[in-house]
C-alpha cells in the first residue's frame, strides 16, 4: 500500500474514533441533561448571539465552563456542562438581576470549546448601546484602585477611546464622589470639571473633534436627538454586574462655542440614608422624629437649589415607610427610584402638574404625600388643606432659611387661618463639607477667629452646652492627603435650623409681616439659627471656619 493510502486510512480511522467519542459525550450530557430535567443541544446549527457572547469574557465564559447564546431584555439562554458546578453556579448567579429571565441548557464540552472558538472571530466593535453602559465590575474596581485622586484621573484621560473614556469618567467621579461631570466648550478645546462637595474642580482639557464624538455618545446614550443643538433631558444608567446600578441625568444646552453638558450622577446610595445620616443634632433629631409620627400636617424643607432639599425628604420617607403605610408622590422628576412607595413625575404635555397630580393622588386614599416642590398658589392650597384632612404632606419651598417659608406661603395666597394649622415643622438647611478626617489640622484659635465664633455662639450659650470659647480653644482646619485628594474636605452634611408654629407665630401670621419679623420671634422663641448650628459643628471638629464662612458669609 502507497505511503499516501496508509495516511489517508489513518485518517479516516482518526476521524471515525473521533466520531465516536463525540457521540459517547453526546449521550453522556444528554443523560445528565434527562436526569436534570433540562434540555440538551450539540449547538450544531444553533445561531450564536454576537451580544450575548460578549455578556461575559472569554476567560470568565472557560473558567466557568459555560457560554451565554442568546439576550433580550428579559431572557438569557446559557449552556454550561455541568450545572452543579461552584464556578458554573457562581458565575450565573452573579447574571440574575430581578426581571431577567435564565434558561440553562446542557451542551457537550466539545460544543462550548467550538462557541469559545467565536471570541476571536467576534471581537466586539465599540457599539453604542442606547440606554446604558456597561462597565465590567472588575474593570470598575480597577480604575478605582488606579484612581485616587483627581491627578491620576487626568493622567488617564489620554489617547483612549471615547467608550473608554466614559468608563474612566464613570470610575474616577463613583471614586471621588463627584455629584456631577460638566463638559463645557470654550473657543479651541472644551473644558471637563468634577462638582465635588458642592465645589467644581478642572479634571482635563480636550480638543474640540474629540470632545464632539463625546457629545455623541452621550446624546445616543441618552435617546437624544443628534441633529438637535438646541436644550435637551435625557437619562441613562452605568450598569454593575453586582446590579448597584447608577443612573445619570443629562442635561444639554446650546453655548457660544458649541454645546455644553452635564452629567448628574444620581448615586442610590444617597437616598438610602437614615435621618442620623443627615447631619442633625440631637435636639433636633428627636423634635423630627416626634413631628414625624403625627399622621396629619404639613412638613417643609426650604433652601436654595443644591442645599439638600430631596435628600432630607427621602430621609423622612424612609424613616415613615412601612408596610402599614401608603406613601404616594409626585415629583419632577423622579431623580431617585425608593422601594415600597409609589412614585410620579409630572407631565405638563398631559397636564399632569404638581396642582392636577395631587388632585389625582388624594383620590388614591394615601397616608403620605410627598410634593416634589409647592411653587404655585394652586399647588400650595391643595397640599396644605390635604394635610388637613387626615394625610401627611412633605414638600419643599424655596426660600433663603425657615422664617422666610412662611411669607412665601403668603406670597401665594395661602390664608393665614390655614397655615397655623396646617404647618407642622418647618425646616431650613445648607450643605457644609466635612473635613477629611485623615489630615485634618488642629490649631489653637487666633483671636480674630475667636472672636468671630463668640459673636455668632455666645447669643445661645445659655440654652446649648459647648466648650469654653477662651484664648485656649482649638479648633480644626483643612490638610491635605491623597485619601481627599489634597483637598481638605469629604462628604458634606447639613447645617439645619428647625421651628413648629407657636401661638405668638399664629398671631403673627395673621397680619402683614416681613421675614426679618418672623426670624426675630422664632430665635426670641429658642430657634438655633443654621448658621449658628454651622459654628457648633466646628467646635465639635466636623467642619472648619472658612467653609462656614464660604457657605454663610
Amino acid at each position: 500500500m502507497a505511503p499516501s493510502q496508509i495516511r489517508t486510512k489513518e485518517e479516516e480511522l482518526e476521524k471515525k474514533l473521533q466520531d465516536i467519542a463525540v457521540k459517547e459525550s453526546e449521550e453522556k450530557y444528554h443523560s445528565l441533561a434527562s436526569g436534570l430535567n433540562l434540555p440538551f443541544s450539540n449547538l450544531k446549527g444553533v445561531p450564536i448571539d454576537r451580544d450575548a457572547l460578549h455578556v461575559i469574557n472569554e476567560d470568565t465564559a472557560r473558567s466557568s465552563n459555560l457560554a451565554v447564546l442568546y439576550k433580550t431584555a428579559s431572557k438569557l439562554i446559557i449552556a454550561v456542562t455541568d450545572p452543579s458546578n461552584p464556578a458554573t453556579q457562581k458565575t450565573i448567579e452573579s447574571l440574575k438581576k430581578p426581571g431577567l429571565n435564565l434558561e440553562i441548557m446542557i451542551t457537550t464540552p466539545e460544543a462550548l470549546e467550538r462557541v469559545w472558538a467565536r471570541y476571536k472571530s467576534s471581537e466586539r466593535p465599540q457599539v453604542f448601546e442606547v440606554g446604558a453602559i456597561e462597565i465590567d465590575e472588575e474593570e470598575l474596581s480597577r480604575l478605582e484602585d488606579e484612581i485616587k485622586t483627581i491627578a491620576d484621573l487626568k493622567s488617564k484621560i489620554t489617547n483612549v477611546s471615547v467608550t473608554k473614556l466614559l468608563e474612566i469618567l464613570m470610575a474616577g467621579a463613583l471614586k471621588t464622589r463627584a455629584s456631577d461631570i460638566h463638559f463645557e466648550p470654550e473657543r479651541t478645546t472644551a473644558r471637563l470639571r468634577y462638582r465635588l462637595d458642592g465645589i467644581l474642580y478642572d479634571v482635563a482639557t480636550i480638543d474640540h473633534d474629540y470632545y464632539n464624538k463625546i457629545l455623541n455618545r452621550i446624546k445616543i446614550l441618552s435617546k437624544l436627538k443628534l441633529n438637535v443643538h438646541g436644550p435637551q433631558e435625557g437619562r441613562f444608567s452605568v450598569r454593575q454586574k453586582n446590579n448597584n446600578n447608577v443612573d445619570l441625568r443629562i442635561s444639554i444646552l446650546p453655548s457660544e462655542f458649541g454645546e455644553t453638558v452635564v452629567m448628574r450622577i444620581l448615586d442610590p446610595f444617597t437616598v438610602r440614608g437614615t435621618l442620623e445620616d443627615l447631619g442633625l443634632r440631637k435636639d433636633i433629631l428627636d423634635f423630627i422624629k416626634e413631628k414625624l409620627k403625627i399622621n396629619t400636617g404639613t412638613v417643609l424643607v426650604s433652601g436654595p437649589t443644591g442645599a439638600g432639599k430631596t435628600t432630607t425628604l427621602y430621609a423622612f420617607v424612609n424613616y415613615i415607610n412601612s408596610s402599614k403605610t401608603k406613601i404616594l408622590t409626585i415629583e419632577d422628576p423622579i431623580e431617585y427610584h425608593i422601594q415600597g412607595i409609589s412614585q410620579s413625575q409630572v407631565d405638563p404635555a398631559k397636564n399632569y402638574t404638581f396642582a392636577n397630580g395631587l388632585k389625582i393622588i388624594m383620590r388614591q386614599n394615601p397616608d403620605v404625600i410627598l410634593v416634589g416642590e409647592i411653587r404655585d398658589m394652586e399647588t400650595a392650597d391643595i397640599a396644605l388643606n390635604a394635610s388637613l384632612t387626615g394625610h401627611l404632606v412633605l414638600s419643599t419651598i424655596h426660600a433663603n432659611n425657615a422664617a422666610g417659608a412662611i411669607p412665601r406661603l403668603v406670597d401665594l395666597h395661602v390664608k393665614p387661618e390655614i397655615l397655623a394649622p396646617a404647618l407642622n415643622l418647618v425646616i431650613s438647611q445648607r450643605l457644609i463639607r466635612k473635613l477629611c478626617g485623615s489630615c485634618k489640622i488642629l490649631k489653637k484659635v487666633s483671636p480674630g477667629d475667636l472672636t468671630k465664633i463668640k459673636k455668632i455662639l455666645e447669643p445661645i450659650s445659655g440654652r446649648i452646652k459647648f466648650p469654653d470659647l477662651s484664648s485656649s480653644l482649638k479648633i480644626y482646619y483643612p490638610g491635605q492627603c491623597a485619601e481627599c485628594s489634597h483637598l481638605g474636605y469629604s462628604g458634606r452634611l447639613g447645617s439645619f435650623e428647625v421651628f413648629s408654629v407657636s401661638k405668638e407665630l399664629e398671631k403673627l401670621m395673621s397680619r402683614p409681616m416681613v421675614i426679618s419679623e418672623v426670624n426675630e420671634l422664632l430665635v426670641s422663641e429658642g430657634m438655633v439659627t443654621m448658621v449658628q448650628d454651622g459654628y457648633l459643628k466646628l467646635l465639635e471638629g466636623i467642619t472648619s471656619l472658612e467653609e462656614l464662612e464660604r457657605v454663610f458669609g
